[in-house]
Protein backbone atom coordinates (compact mmCIF):
# COMPACT_ATOMS: atom_id res chain seq x y z
CA UNK A 1 0.00 0.00 0.00
CA UNK A 2 1.17 3.79 -0.82
CA UNK A 3 2.07 6.18 1.77
CA UNK A 4 -0.97 7.84 0.11
CA UNK A 5 -3.47 5.79 0.50
CA UNK A 6 -2.10 5.22 3.63
CA UNK A 7 -2.84 9.07 4.78
CA UNK A 8 -6.38 8.95 2.80
CA UNK A 9 -7.48 5.94 5.61
CA UNK A 10 -5.91 8.05 8.45
CA UNK A 11 -7.70 10.97 7.05
CA UNK A 12 -10.90 9.38 6.78
CA UNK A 13 -10.46 7.40 10.27
CA UNK A 14 -10.21 10.96 11.93
CA UNK A 15 -12.85 12.91 9.68
CA UNK A 16 -15.01 12.65 12.41
CA UNK A 17 -14.52 14.03 16.33
CA UNK A 18 -15.96 10.97 18.20
CA UNK A 19 -14.99 13.02 21.37
CA UNK A 20 -17.79 15.33 20.74
CA UNK A 21 -20.88 13.01 19.83
CA UNK A 22 -21.50 13.14 23.61
CA UNK A 23 -21.39 15.05 26.33
CA UNK A 24 -18.65 13.31 28.32
CA UNK A 25 -15.76 13.24 25.75
CA UNK A 26 -14.33 10.96 26.94
CA UNK A 27 -17.08 8.37 26.53
CA UNK A 28 -16.31 6.29 23.34
CA UNK A 29 -12.53 6.19 24.29
CA UNK A 30 -13.13 4.85 28.17
CA UNK A 31 -15.05 2.12 26.66
CA UNK A 32 -12.61 1.59 23.51
CA UNK A 33 -10.39 0.56 26.27
CA UNK A 34 -12.53 -1.43 28.02
CA UNK A 35 -13.73 -3.43 24.93
CA UNK A 36 -9.45 -4.02 24.34
CA UNK A 37 -8.89 -5.11 28.03
CA UNK A 38 -11.79 -7.76 27.42
CA UNK A 39 -10.42 -8.48 23.80
CA UNK A 40 -13.92 -7.36 22.19
CA UNK A 41 -12.27 -5.49 19.16
CA UNK A 42 -14.33 -2.29 18.99
CA UNK A 43 -15.02 -1.05 15.96
CA UNK A 44 -12.49 1.80 14.75
CA UNK A 45 -13.83 5.42 14.42
CA UNK A 46 -14.18 4.95 10.67
CA UNK A 47 -16.18 2.38 11.21
CA UNK A 48 -18.42 3.80 13.71
CA UNK A 49 -19.33 6.91 12.03
CA UNK A 50 -20.43 5.10 8.80
CA UNK A 51 -22.80 2.59 10.77
CA UNK A 52 -23.78 5.75 12.72
CA UNK A 53 -24.81 7.89 9.29
CA UNK A 54 -26.47 4.47 7.99
CA UNK A 55 -28.45 4.49 11.61
CA UNK A 56 -29.55 8.31 10.50
CA UNK A 57 -30.00 7.41 6.93
CA UNK A 58 -32.99 5.07 7.93
CA UNK A 59 -34.17 7.35 10.78
CA UNK A 60 -33.61 3.37 12.73
CA UNK A 61 -36.54 3.09 15.20
CA UNK A 62 -36.09 -0.77 16.05
CA UNK A 63 -32.38 -2.11 15.62
CA UNK A 64 -30.66 -5.07 16.46
CA UNK A 65 -26.95 -5.30 17.07
CA UNK A 66 -25.52 -8.61 17.79
CA UNK A 67 -22.12 -8.36 19.57
CA UNK A 68 -22.18 -5.80 22.57
CA UNK A 69 -18.92 -5.82 23.16
CA UNK A 70 -17.84 -3.04 25.27
CA UNK A 71 -20.68 -0.87 23.44
CA UNK A 72 -18.64 1.33 21.14
CA UNK A 73 -20.52 0.60 18.29
CA UNK A 74 -23.78 0.67 20.50
CA UNK A 75 -22.94 4.23 21.39
CA UNK A 76 -21.99 4.78 17.64
CA UNK A 77 -25.77 3.31 16.44
CA UNK A 78 -28.08 5.13 19.11
CA UNK A 79 -25.76 8.61 18.36
CA UNK A 80 -27.81 7.91 14.39
CA UNK A 81 -30.84 6.57 15.57
CA UNK A 82 -34.32 8.18 15.84
CA UNK A 83 -34.54 10.01 19.82
CA UNK A 84 -36.58 7.63 20.38
CA UNK A 85 -35.28 4.36 18.84
CA UNK A 86 -34.11 1.48 20.59
CA UNK A 87 -31.41 -0.71 20.23
CA UNK A 88 -31.88 -4.37 20.95
CA UNK A 89 -28.19 -5.85 21.45
CA UNK A 90 -27.24 -9.21 22.22
CA UNK A 91 -23.95 -10.46 23.86
CA UNK A 92 -23.08 -14.05 25.41
CA UNK A 93 -20.38 -12.06 27.28
CA UNK A 94 -21.81 -11.28 30.47
CA UNK A 95 -18.61 -9.26 31.22
CA UNK A 96 -19.01 -7.29 27.54
CA UNK A 97 -22.61 -6.26 28.72
CA UNK A 98 -22.02 -5.08 32.16
CA UNK A 99 -18.60 -3.11 30.59
CA UNK A 100 -21.08 -1.79 27.78
CA UNK A 101 -23.89 -0.32 30.30
CA UNK A 102 -21.00 0.97 31.87
CA UNK A 103 -20.37 3.04 28.65
CA UNK A 104 -24.53 3.57 28.10
CA UNK A 105 -24.66 5.53 31.56
CA UNK A 106 -21.73 7.68 31.24
CA UNK A 107 -23.18 8.40 27.87
CA UNK A 108 -26.22 9.27 29.44
CA UNK A 109 -28.28 7.07 27.12
CA UNK A 110 -31.86 6.43 28.54
CA UNK A 111 -32.78 3.12 29.81
CA UNK A 112 -35.76 3.15 27.38
CA UNK A 113 -33.62 2.95 24.43
CA UNK A 114 -31.33 0.12 24.88
CA UNK A 115 -32.56 -3.45 25.82
CA UNK A 116 -29.38 -5.75 26.53
CA UNK A 117 -29.73 -9.46 26.37
CA UNK A 118 -26.79 -11.92 27.59
CA UNK A 119 -27.67 -15.25 25.33
CA UNK A 120 -26.36 -17.24 22.89
CA UNK A 121 -27.13 -14.77 19.44
CA UNK A 122 -29.09 -17.79 17.21
CA UNK A 123 -30.98 -18.35 19.78
CA UNK A 124 -32.39 -14.96 20.69
CA UNK A 125 -32.19 -13.59 16.94
CA UNK A 126 -34.69 -16.44 16.28
CA UNK A 127 -37.10 -15.35 18.57
CA UNK A 128 -37.26 -11.99 17.29
CA UNK A 129 -40.20 -10.28 15.26
CA UNK A 130 -39.84 -10.63 11.53
CA UNK A 131 -39.55 -7.72 9.40
CA UNK A 132 -39.75 -5.41 12.88
CA UNK A 133 -36.26 -3.65 12.51
CA UNK A 134 -34.99 -1.09 10.50
CA UNK A 135 -31.46 -2.28 10.79
CA UNK A 136 -30.14 -5.08 11.99
CA UNK A 137 -25.38 -5.00 12.92
CA UNK A 138 -23.21 -8.08 13.36
CA UNK A 139 -19.66 -8.50 13.23
CA UNK A 140 -17.73 -10.69 10.13
CA UNK A 141 -16.02 -12.78 12.97
CA UNK A 142 -19.37 -13.85 14.65
CA UNK A 143 -19.83 -17.28 14.87
CA UNK A 144 -22.18 -19.03 12.34
CA UNK A 145 -21.92 -15.90 10.22
CA UNK A 146 -24.23 -17.57 7.98
CA UNK A 147 -26.99 -18.03 9.98
CA UNK A 148 -26.77 -14.94 11.20
CA UNK A 149 -26.83 -13.30 7.82
CA UNK A 150 -30.76 -15.21 7.37
CA UNK A 151 -31.77 -13.85 10.77
CA UNK A 152 -31.05 -10.23 9.43
CA UNK A 153 -32.43 -10.63 5.95
CA UNK A 154 -35.84 -12.05 7.72
CA UNK A 155 -35.70 -9.70 10.62
CA UNK A 156 -35.26 -6.06 8.47
CA UNK A 157 -38.47 -4.30 6.78
CA UNK A 158 -37.83 -3.41 3.54
CA UNK A 159 -35.70 -0.70 3.54
CA UNK A 160 -33.71 -1.80 6.22
CA UNK A 161 -30.02 -2.28 6.38
CA UNK A 162 -27.90 -4.78 7.44
CA UNK A 163 -24.44 -3.22 9.09
CA UNK A 164 -21.08 -5.38 9.04
CA UNK A 165 -18.18 -4.15 10.68
CA UNK A 166 -14.91 -6.13 10.78
CA UNK A 167 -15.65 -6.91 7.08
CA UNK A 168 -11.68 -7.21 6.20
CA UNK A 169 -10.86 -8.89 9.18
CA UNK A 170 -7.64 -6.78 9.84
CA UNK A 171 -6.46 -6.66 6.03
CA UNK A 172 -6.64 -10.77 5.98
CA UNK A 173 -9.48 -10.94 3.76
CA UNK A 174 -8.19 -9.37 0.76
CA UNK A 175 -4.56 -11.74 1.20
CA UNK A 176 -4.47 -14.40 -0.62
CA UNK A 177 -2.13 -16.17 1.63
CA UNK A 178 -4.20 -16.16 4.49
CA UNK A 179 -6.21 -19.63 4.66
CA UNK A 180 -7.35 -19.76 8.15
CA UNK A 181 -10.25 -21.17 8.80
CA UNK A 182 -11.52 -17.60 10.40
CA UNK A 183 -10.44 -15.89 6.91
CA UNK A 184 -11.86 -18.43 4.85
CA UNK A 185 -15.45 -17.75 7.07
CA UNK A 186 -15.23 -13.74 6.49
CA UNK A 187 -15.16 -14.08 2.93
CA UNK A 188 -17.65 -16.69 2.73
CA UNK A 189 -20.08 -14.65 4.52
CA UNK A 190 -19.15 -11.21 1.99
CA UNK A 191 -19.98 -14.14 -0.98
CA UNK A 192 -23.11 -14.94 0.16
CA UNK A 193 -23.97 -11.32 0.99
CA UNK A 194 -23.02 -10.56 -2.44
CA UNK A 195 -25.04 -13.44 -4.10
CA UNK A 196 -28.25 -12.41 -2.28
CA UNK A 197 -30.59 -11.02 -5.02
CA UNK A 198 -32.55 -9.66 -2.16
CA UNK A 199 -29.67 -7.07 -0.85
CA UNK A 200 -27.99 -3.88 -2.54
CA UNK A 201 -24.50 -4.16 -0.77
CA UNK A 202 -21.32 -2.70 -1.02
CA UNK A 203 -17.92 -3.10 0.84
CA UNK A 204 -15.86 -0.21 2.21
CA UNK A 205 -12.90 0.24 4.30
CA UNK A 206 -13.73 2.18 6.82
CA UNK A 207 -12.50 1.01 10.22
CA UNK A 208 -11.46 -2.62 9.97
CA UNK A 209 -13.87 -2.53 6.72
CA UNK A 210 -17.70 -1.96 7.09
CA UNK A 211 -19.86 -4.69 4.42
CA UNK A 212 -23.81 -2.61 4.06
CA UNK A 213 -26.59 -4.18 2.46
CA UNK A 214 -30.15 -2.70 1.84
CA UNK A 215 -32.67 -5.15 1.94
CA UNK A 216 -35.35 -4.84 -1.59
CA UNK A 217 -38.43 -3.71 -1.17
Amino acid sequence: MSSGKVASWAHGEEFLDEASLFADEGVLARARDRGNELGAAPVLPGAGALMRMLAAAVQARTAVEIGTGSGVGSLYLLSGMHPDGVLTTIDPEVENQRAAREAFSEARVRTPRVRTIAGQPREVVGRLTDHAYDLVCFPAQAPHSLDLLQHARRLLRPGGVLVVPHALFHDRVADPAARDASTRAVRELLRAVSECEDLVSVLTSSGDGVLAAVLRP
